[in-house]
């Protein structure tokens, strides 16, 4: 990735030419979302909003490619993500903070949801797969489309905000080495941020005014945040690698509780108290 992150930021002609090839390839056109806001984060949004119209034109062909051969639109959901990971690189930009980023990335979950619910058919397929197995296991409870949906919109939010990490390492690598990991330990969700984050948890989760699916969007902040609160934990007690192996490893197992220190960290600030080990 540094290699190709080399050539992107040699020139126009060579970002762009690899936006539209790696566009058009579709095991790794996700990719190039990630190239755009690199171009965008160093050199501005002059540079990045040129290069982000020829990254569209591949995956506008994707779309329109079926509407020719089988008669439907192809997905937007490609477009949707090249999009939004260029808006939060402007925002990362232009506010330094990646807790502001990182709510702001609530709204990408919800944009896709608006667009899943206009387009429901790839999501009613999984749904008629879904049920079969989850009953041949002995789950009695179907999912729903608007679960699936909420589900399916909370993937892709959690997809563009480590496209938009990965451009931001590839930034910090060519030009800040360090630089990353030291925003990524720094990211904590403040209490004016976290008080009514907390409000819309409840909401949702109680489903009161907000879907129940919702709460997924809401939880996603103080998940990156309780792990950032992990990754720097480790380094200030520099404590062994070994140790962030164990925590992805045991990830799914700990989420509530990854959130809950998450919010015990928004009003206490866990990394003011640390002090490194000897």
């Amino acid at each position: 990735m540094r290699g190709l992150a080399e050539f992107v930021m040699r020139g126009r002609r060579q970002a762009t030419f690899a936006v539209v090839l790696i566009g058009a390839i579709p095991l790794i056109y996700f990719l190039s979302p990630a190239l755009v806001a690199l171009v965008l984060l160093r050199k501005g949004l002059q540079e990045g909003a040129l290069l982000l119209a020829w990254a569209a034109l591949p995956l506008l062909a994707w779309i329109l490619y079926p509407v020719f051969v089988f008669g439907v639109v192809g997905n937007f959901l490609p477009l949707i993500v090249l999009f939004t990971v260029t808006g939060l690189a402007l925002v990362l930009r232009l506010t330094q903070s990646w807790q502001f980023t990182v709510l702001c990335a609530v709204g990408v979950g919800l944009l896709c949801e608006a667009y899943l619910r206009l387009q429901p058919q790839i999501i009613e397929v999984l749904l008629v797969q879904i049920n079969p197995l989850l009953e041949a296991n002995g789950n009695q409870q179907p999912v729903t489309l608007g679960d699936l949906i909420a589900l399916v919109a909370s993937v892709h939010m959690g997809v563009v905000i480590l496209l938009l990490m990965l451009a931001r390492w590839l930034q910090a690598g060519l030009y800040n080495p360090g630089g990353f990991r030291q925003e990524f330990h720094a990211l904590r969700i403040e209490p004016r941020a976290a008080a009514p984050l907390v409000g819309l948890l409840l909401l949702s989760g109680l489903g009161l005014v907000l879907p129940e699916g919702w709460l997924l969007y809401f939880v996603m902040p103080l998940m990156l945040a309780g792990t950032a609160l992990v990754h720097a934990t480790i380094a200030i007690r520099k404590m062994s690698g070994l140790w962030l192996l164990v925590f992805y490893t045991v990830y799914p197992v700990i989420v509530q509780f990854l959130v809950l220190f998450a919010l015990v960290d928004s009003w206490y600030d866990f990394r003011k108290h640390m002090r490194p080990s000897a």
